[in-house]
């Protein structure tokens, strides 16, 4: 093949981006990726930095560093940043307060403002374009008008099971009802959702739960492949526990979504001697909201992700409880770090672990079922550990590698290549 036939747009580069943009430059498939901010260490760039005030060298330099996206064999990487520049400038400066802009306003302002740039200026000569929910509705729709193939990545529950879960949750709790963003987002943000699935000629998951919320849409199962994300097995590893307090433990967004509300009340319902939860991640329940827990609970805000290793480590057990998810990687960097897990089938438990092997599946919003296993982790030490060797054996298995590989596969097959 004279010229790669695909283009891979994301605007942030999460990792299962970085990793399904490396999938198709391994096999000769990539033409470039294109985002809004790609930061490569070994830029020049970085020497300026240290002319800056230190606190403000420091600042930019985090914020660089999780944008990092070194583009496989040195393929292009077109980036577009000026969008959310502006974006992460309201944020950091309260800005977007006073303009009244919350912050996924200002992020769908950056995602939309992307896929037409990729219509107007970046379909030329491709076989394929491969872009992500929310960015791709207007690509896929010029795309479609130049014979291109649309190939669309749905990290999470397609938005009408989603929505109708935290409807729910917004019934039961109308306190918490703020902290529910799907039951929030508005009529042109659903529209796109749905014109992307349309569009798209065929659809990539992570989970069996993202593909039952597309066959609930009347999507063909023939159009939907899942292929479950990699463990991060090298950059997460099995170490000493430091002390010997049973502590069960939550990473991520630390609010309703994830189910933590019920995670909390199976906690202190339990009474666990000598025991602590430990919720580390950014706060999304209403104002003071954490403020009522019980000394029992410690809340820690957001930590840089290289420091997460020695808080699963010093866990016994993980727990993500979570109603709404498309995967849940931090379940995987769990594993990859000996810990055993206990989640619902809302996440992509049923797809990478076994009940009672490495871990537990749990229903959604059953507080007695979170105690019976939480309780049975604090009485059967011998058994839990030998859960979490399974665990990350299991991590050893579902590697980044074997999901490069069979994107890879599966696009191959796509495009009739052999």
């Amino acid at each position: 093949m004279s010229q790669p036939p695909i283009s891979l747009i994301h605007p942030t580069g999460n990792p299962f981006a970085r990793n399904a943009a490396v999938a198709l430059g391994e096999a000769g498939l990539l033409k470039e990726v294109i985002t809004t901010v790609a930061h490569n260490p070994a830029e020049s760039f970085n020497r300026y930095l240290k002319l800056l005030p230190v606190s403000l060298s420091k600042t930019i330099s985090n914020e660089l560093g999780r944008r990092t996206w070194i583009p496989p064999n040195n393929l292009p990487i077109q980036t577009h940043p000026w969008r959310e520049a502006i974006r992460i400038s309201l944020l950091k400066s309260g800005l977007n307060r006073h303009l009244g802009l919350n912050s996924q306003s200002l992020i769908d302002w950056v995602y939309a403002g992307l896929d037409r740039h990729v219509a107007q200026h970046h379909l030329q000569g491709l076989a394929a374009v491969y872009a992500y929910e929310d960015g791709a509705a207007t690509t896929f729709e010029v795309a479609k008008q130049k014979g291109i193939l649309c190939l669309y990545d749905l990290p999470i529950l397609f938005y009408r099971m989603a929505r109708e879960i935290q409807q729910q949750e917004a019934q039961l709790f109308p306190e918490l009802s703020s902290s529910l963003q799907a039951v929030r987002e508005p009529d042109w943000k659903l529209r796109r959702k749905q014109q992307e699935i349309a569009l798209a000629d065929h659809i990539f998951v992570a989970s069996s739960i993202t593909q039952q919320s597309l066959l609930r849409e009347g999507v063909s199962s023939d159009k939907i492949t899942v292929i479950p994300y990699g463990a991060p097995i090298d950059y997460f590893q099995p170490q000493p526990k430091l002390d010997k307090t049973f502590r069960a433990l939550f990473v991520g967004r630390v609010g309703p979504r994830k189910g933590v509300h019920y995670l909390i009340k199976a906690w202190q319902e339990l009474r666990l001697p000598q025991a602590e939860l430990m919720l580390v991640g950014v706060n999304e329940f209403p104002q003071s909201w954490l403020a009522q827990l019980p000394e029992s609970v410690r809340y820690i805000p957001s930590v840089p992700h290289g420091t997460l290793n020695e808080y699963y480590s010093n866990a016994n057990v993980f727990v993500f409880p979570s109603l709404v998810e498309g995967f849940g990687l931090v379940l995987l960097e769990a594993m990859a770090c000996g810990i055993p897990v206990i989640t619902t089938p809302n996440t992509a438990g049923p797809d990478i672990i076994t009940d009672g092997v490495e871990g537990f599946i749990v229903p959604i919003r059953d507080v007695e079922a979170l105690k019976e296993k939480l309780e049975w982790c604090d009485r059967h030490p011998v058994e839990l550990a030998q859960m979490g060797r399974a665990a990350r054996r299991q991590a050893e298995q579902l590697t980044w590698e074997a999901y490069r590989e069979s994107l890879a596969r599966q696009v191959l097959s796509l495009l009739k290549i052999k």
